[in-house]
């Protein structure tokens, strides 16, 4: 359909093509992928199974069998949001369940058997020891007599018992743990460690130790690393050689360690590791030939590369722009990628570059017509800095906007905050554009991808940093003719709800905004938060309780007299990381000052809706939350959300002085 033969009507009302039950509809969430032996591996979330992860093997003539049964969930609560929640290796098949925390070794399709004991223990990131006949794992204690002699969950590196389940502890005394990995020869294990109040982009210690006859671990050195220098994925090449990643010079690159001393492989203005917020991550693997292939991220951009062994790096040229789970068998190359307009999916590319799509994540493949493709842009912000992040125009080849109106604009960013905007195809953002909104995910200051002095704009800065990087594009965006810059909205969840909430407060740019799991009292997270994340905002906002008057200030839901604007709340029962009650202090806080807003709770959904109810729902309401606030009847049949005294300040706006 040509552009003259497009319906004009109102933006954020067009009907589109991509109905809001595409979120969920046969929609699996793609993880852990890896190639073995000509076998295939994954976990797919489904949302029509409450969120729980499965297991999935693709034989050598493609039939697809599901390992685990229904009902149980293949995931890890490792630091809550888990990772490396399954072991391959050989015949031995291990998954972690996600109620009780226990292994369980598959014995067939849809049979396990448990073997760790009955205890609050969680184990993630295990590995085979096949000459101790023994797995090698991450352990987070939460007996009761643990918590209450630490004061919180504990963590160690511990070796079980693959026949008795036993398990003993191989590393103590350090708060974090994780990436144990054993060399070829299985004589040395190296892991990471790291301390309070670190996340582990802050600092980590690369710990090397020879592994005794009979099993037990000899004196560690630390050979990379420091509690201020971070250190990810350390990996075994085949032929017995410790590599790492690493930034010394400003960007996360690759490093091996040569007669005890770290040796750069590449010095390259791109990252090679992200940051790592589960377990698992891998980004580089080792081809036949010693050459390396890894995924290098710059300019909010993922890239496919060779990294020959002097260092010299050749781009692949692929149709996607998110690459993760990098794995190589033999001459093939399983990982999972996303492009602009491309959903998620498990690929295998052969040696002469071929892709083969194993296993999408949605079967509904999008018309390049009614996409819109992210443009990367860069704009400025305060303190005379550049920002970036993604624009994405609204697209639907059915319909235009009046010609004297603009788009509504709806800006997100990304959660973490120590993360970065994701470039590809994204349902949920398409749900957006294809009716008639721009959207701008900003790459605000503290995003990865960028380098390190990027990424450290962010300390003791949240909550100011990131919301002017908003405001920025925001105000960018209209000054440029692209949005209605008296419609301008902000969401986002977790971290980026936080940004939400205190853009609403401490700022008037916006005229809506809607918040997932938000952060809304700074003091609260640090109380109330998990093990993991205890001691992160020390970097980002300062040490509490010496910082005190800091969270106060910054604090959105303590400022609730400042938001004027109207705000969706959606929250989930379960979560841990930003609980319940964080959420109802916000509302309790919009309600005593009548500011309009609605709050939806969604029972057995934590941290990110996983269940194919809340997902629907949640987007329904959002879509009639700025229909109604903007002015426009939206096309899809959704019931109207209640909005508390939406009607009241409307009425108050138009008596005289109040505007």
């Amino acid at each position: 359909m040509t552009p003259a033969a497009a319906t004009v009507a109102p933006f954020g009302s067009w009907a589109s093509p991509f109905r809001i039950e595409r979120l969920t509809d046969r929609v699996v969430f793609l993880s852990e992928a890896r190639g073995i032996g000509g076998v295939r591996w994954w976990l797919e979330g489904r949302p029509d199974e409450g969120g729980r992860q499965v297991l999935i093997r693709r034989e050598l003539d493609g039939t697809q069998t599901r390992l685990t049964p229904e009902g149980f969930n293949a995931r890890c609560r490792v630091h809550e949001y888990g990772g490396a929640a399954v072991l391959i290796s050989g015949d031995l098949i291990v998954v972690s369940d996600f109620v009780t925390g226990r292994l369980n070794r598959v014995v067939a399709p849809d049979q396990l058997v448990a073997f760790t004991p009955v205890k609050a223990w969680r184990y993630a990131d295990a590995i085979h020891d096949p000459a101790h006949n023994r797995l090698i794992a991450v352990r987070e204690d939460h007996e009761d007599s643990m918590v209450a002699s630490h004061g919180e969950w504990n963590n160690d590196m511990v070796s079980i018992d693959l026949t008795t389940g036993a398990v003993s502890i191989l590393a103590e005394g350090s708060d974090f743990y994780a990436a144990p990995r054993l060399s070829p020869d299985g004589s040395m294990l190296a892991w990471l460690e790291w301390h309070h109040p670190n996340m582990p982009w802050d600092g980590t210690e690369l710990h090397l130790a020879p592994v005794a006859a009979d099993g037990s671990l000899g004196p560690s050195r630390i050979v990379a690393g420091s509690r201020k220098d971070w250190i990810s994925q350390p990996r075994w090449s085949p032929s017995g050689v410790l590599h790492f990643v690493a930034e010394p010079e400003g960007w996360m690159n690759l490093f091996r360690l040569v007669d005890g001393r770290a040796e750069t492989i590449t010095s390259f203005e791109a990252e090679f590791a992200g940051p790592d917020w589960q377990f698992g991550y891998v980004t580089y693997d080792f081809m036949a030939d010693g050459s390396i292939l890894a995924i290098a991220r710059s300019s909010g951009r993922d890239q496919l590369v060779k990294v020959d062994n002097d260092g010299e790096i050749s781009p692949i040229d692929l149709p996607y722009t998110e690459l993760s789970g990098l794995s190589i068998d033999g001459d093939r190359v399983v990982l999972r990628a996303a492009g602009p307009d491309r959903p998620a999916s498990v690929i295998e590319l052969d040696r002469n570059g071929t892709v083969t799509v194993l296993r999408q994540a949605t079967p509904h493949k999008p018309e390049r017509e009614d996409v819109s493709i992210a443009e990367h842009i860069e704009f400025p912000t305060t303190g005379g800095r550049m920002a970036y992040g993604n624009y994405y125009p609204p697209t639907n080849r059915s319909f235009v906007g009046p010609a004297n109106e603009l788009p509504p604009l709806i800006v997100t960013s990304h959660g973490g905050p120590t993360a970065a905007a994701f470039s590809g195809f994204a349902t949920g953002l398409q749900l957006f554009t294809s009716r008639g909104y721009a959207v701008l995910d900003v790459d605000y200051g503290g995003s990865t991808g960028y380098g390190k002095d990027y990424r450290k704009r962010l300390e003791l800065q949240w909550g100011i940093v990131d919301v002017d990087d908003c405001v920025a594009g925001a105000t960018f965006l209209a000054e440029q003719g692209l949005v209605d810059g008296q419609r301008l909205a902000i969401r986002g969840g977790s971290a980026s709800g936080f940004t939400t909430l205190a853009a609403l407060a401490f700022t008037d740019t916006f005229d809506a905004g809607c918040t997932y799991f938000g952060i809304g009292d700074l003091r609260a997270f640090v109380k109330d938060t998990h093990k993991f994340e205890s001691r992160y905002l020390e970097s980002l906002v300062g040490p509490w309780p010496d910082a005190k008057q800091v969270y106060l200030d910054r604090s959105p839901s303590l400022h609730a007299e400042q938001i004027t604007s109207p705000v969706l709340v959606q929250q989930g029962a379960e979560d841990k990381i930003v609980p319940q009650s964080e959420a109802e202090r916000i509302v309790d806080a919009l309600f005593e000052r009548r500011v309009p807003h609605a709050y939806l709770l969604f029972a057995g959904e934590d941290h990110g809706f996983r269940g194919h109810d809340a997902i629907i729902r949640s987007f329904g309401a959002e879509l009639s939350f700025y229909a109604q606030v903007f002015g426009f009847t939206p096309a899809d049949d959704i019931p109207p959300l209640p909005i508390q005294f939406l009607e009241e300040s409307r009425q108050r706006a138009q008596v005289p002085g109040n505007n």
